[in-house]
């Protein structure tokens, strides 16, 4: 059993809607409705009564919610028990990050800062996560600042009451396979294919895979594509393509310097999006915040003004 299990249902129990609670939990609604079924079969009993419309929990669904709000309110408390017993640096930023900016723009980014010479010194601990874990570990007080892609049609949504925001780039993903020995792509979607194109994809729940997604969805036509891969990570997702296995929707940063290697091509100018790589942190109520944090913020805000 698997503790997001628990915030699905309870996703679920509270808005009695299985479109509306994988909306909130940032994930397709047919693998929300998986990991309902996942934690049903772990219980032993039908918790959702699908025979009706709208949802309705079971008798025994009624009955788990409360014991699951109990669990992840233990959880919280046991984890922040925890993380009081580690040895606490003020000095020490926690960041959460997607797996693909943690492995391609983070290193450069915080690279960038510390060369700068004004930046407050710091060390850093990272969580790699998917976009939606990242953005939970900021709201659930398990890391510093969480560090997000963010595109207008798939917004990350942090209250702008509680959260400060700085945008820190952009990044833009285009399809990449292959770069032949005449400079031209092994696979295109230029839709003069007579069979479909070898596709390597990321799983629904990845947010680069929505990306991926909406970008198809908006060709006209929509281009014939096999899918013979799947992952959640762009970095696994360019080894394959570089393999010449086919074609991957892979964000610029993953693939700048295999493109200057002449190493992988784009494959269709025309299916591209842009997303904005974004930092959040919790608005330092009354003054309070890790100093550390407060200190990055403050050199981060007059960096972007042109202060230093």
């Amino acid at each position: 059993m698997e503790a997001k299990w628990l915030e699905d249902f309870v996703a679920l129990a509270d808005t009695r809607s299985f479109s509306r609670a994988a909306e909130l939990r940032h994930i397709t609604q047919p693998a929300f409705s998986r990991r309902i079924q996942a934690l049903e079969a772990w219980v032993g009993t039908d918790l959702v009564d699908r025979a009706v419309y709208p949802t309705r929990l079971t008798s025994a669904g009624e009955t788990f919610r409360a014991e699951a709000i109990d669990m992840l309110a233990r959880l919280d408390e046991t984890r922040a028990m925890l993380r009081g017993m580690r040895p606490a640096s003020r000095e020490i930023i926690d960041f959460a990050v997607p797996h693909t900016l943690s492995l391609t723009f983070f290193p450069s980014w915080l690279s960038r800062i510390q060369a700068g010479g004004a930046a407050p010194a710091f060390s850093t601990r990272l969580q790699a996560l998917n976009v939606h874990d990242a953005a939970m570990s900021l709201v659930q007080g398990g890391s510093d600042l969480a560090m997000v892609y963010w595109n207008p049609r798939l917004p990350v949504q942090l209250d702008p009451r509680h959260y400060d925001m700085l945008v820190l780039g952009t990044e833009t993903v285009y399809p990449y396979a292959r770069r032949t020995a005449d400079g031209r792509p092994e696979y295109a979607l230029d839709g003069k294919n007579d069979r479909p194109t070898p596709y390597l994809g990321y799983t629904p729940n990845a947010y680069l895979g929505r990306i991926a997604e909406l970008i198809l969805s908006e060709a006209k036509p929509r281009p014939a594509l096999e899918q013979r891969y799947e992952t959640d990570m762009a970095e696994a997702l360019k080894v394959m393509v570089l393999a010449g296995h086919g074609v991957a929707f892979l964000p610029d940063s993953a693939v700048r310097n295999d493109l200057a290697a002449q190493r992988l091509a784009c494959a269709g100018e025309a299916y591209t999006q842009t997303m904005e790589i974004r930092l959040y942190r919790e608005h330092p109520a009354g003054g309070g915040g890790k100093p550390v944090v407060n200190a990055l913020w403050a050199y981060l805000n007059a960096q972007q003004a042109g202060d230093v």
